[in-house]
């Protein structure tokens, strides 16, 4: 994707988000002040400051993009708005961050684009504490691919349907 391309998505998503605060959906998944979160494919980081908000400064949240260009939106984003507790991975699997780190992860509309779907859902699994949520919406993905992808291997159960995510909850696996 082009640096170009990528610009243009991210003006497109500051108007979605001023019609659709990303807020609202963030208040469905739950999170709580001093929540671990992972972003996992941030893009440009308009998810960043409402989490921020929902887990407050005893929370952590991080941002993780394949793209530089989206890093680096994020980063701005983090200094502009003078968030203490973001950090930005960049990276295309794999977090690098400790088993059993994270409360809760994001994973929205990117799944369709992932080139490695079951590595990322290992990665996911790895790294969410046991029943860790992981908040999911892909509009370009029917509900029930949604569903089986996400449950095939039992490393995620369905915990409830929102009005714009899925949550699944980790399934401790054996």
């Amino acid at each position: 994707m082009s640096n170009t391309w990528f610009r243009l998505m991210a003006l497109e998503f500051k108007i979605r988000d001023y019609r659709h605060p990303r807020k609202e959906i963030v208040s469905e998944v739950g999170l709580k002040a001093g929540f671990h979160v992972l972003d996992y494919g941030c893009g440009p980081g308009g998810y960043v400051v409402p989490v921020s908000e929902a887990i407050g400064s005893s929370g952590k949240l991080y941002a993780l993009d394949a793209l530089p260009i989206a890093i680096e939106m994020v980063k701005k984003t983090v200094a502009k708005r003078g968030l203490k507790k973001v950090e930005t991975l960049l990276s295309d699997c794999e977090t690098g961050l400790p088993d059993k780190e994270l409360d809760a992860v994001l994973l929205y509309d990117v799944f369709h684009d992932l080139e490695d779907q079951k590595a990322v859902l290992n990665e996911l699994h790895r790294v969410l504490k046991p029943n860790g949520l992981l908040s999911f919406s892909d509009h370009h993905m029917k509900e029930k691919d949604i569903i089986s992808k996400l449950t095939g291997s039992g490393q995620f159960q369905l915990q409830k349907k929102g009005k714009n995510t899925y949550t699944f909850i980790k399934q401790n696996t054996a």
